[in-house]
């Protein structure tokens, strides 16, 4: 079986209207077939989006092109299994973190309400501890945030698609995860 072409994203366009381009990165990422990998080009090298990509099982290969953008290749990783009971973009380990110590239900809110309100009590919660939130859909602008503060997170939708479930391990006020 070949591999497929990856599949080209240029945000310069959308970058250069003020529009924010996460949404769009997702939803090629979503579209991608087996194997396939995706090629963003960037007018500046991405690196929050690295971690981000990382937690949906990616690695990330990136270069300055001569003409000055970035160009970054993200190729499925070959050993990348989801967690059981857990979406493709679960953090390595998700399953054995403890019990969360903080529930939110954020369902019937409006973005970005429960966004907001997810990284208030991240604030709040000391490194390795576990928020819960329940949410009415897939918080994808919540995932850079969470990956820049150095959060790791694992999430999924209800099996009868109606709610999306999401956990985070706080990484602390400074962004430190307590492994182990």
């Amino acid at each position: 079986m070949t591999t497929p072409d990856p599949l080209e994203l240029d945000v310069r366009p959308q970058l250069a209207r003020g529009e924010e381009p996460f949404a769009a990165i997702m939803a090629a990422t979503d579209r991608l077939r087996p194997g396939q990998a995706l090629r963003l080009i960037a007018p500046f090298r991405p690196a929050p989006l690295f971690g981000v990509m990382a937690n949906r099982g990616f690695d990330v290969r990136d270069r300055r092109r001569s003409d000055g953008a970035w160009e970054v290749l993200f190729t499925p990783q070959a050993d990348a299994a989801p967690a059981e009971d857990l979406a493709p973009g679960s953090a390595p380990g998700a399953a054995l973190w403890p019990d969360p110590s903080v529930t939110l239900d954020l369902s019937g809110l409006m973005p970005p309400e429960p966004m907001v309100r997810i990284l208030e009590a991240l604030a709040a919660l000391p490194a390795g501890d576990v928020l819960f939130a329940l949410l009415d859909r897939e918080p994808m602008f919540l995932f850079p945030e969470l990956a820049q503060r150095g959060h790791e997170w694992a999430g999924n939708f209800a099996p009868d698609g109606a709610s999306y479930r999401l956990m985070i391990r706080s990484g602390g006020p400074d962004g430190t995860v307590q492994h182990g």
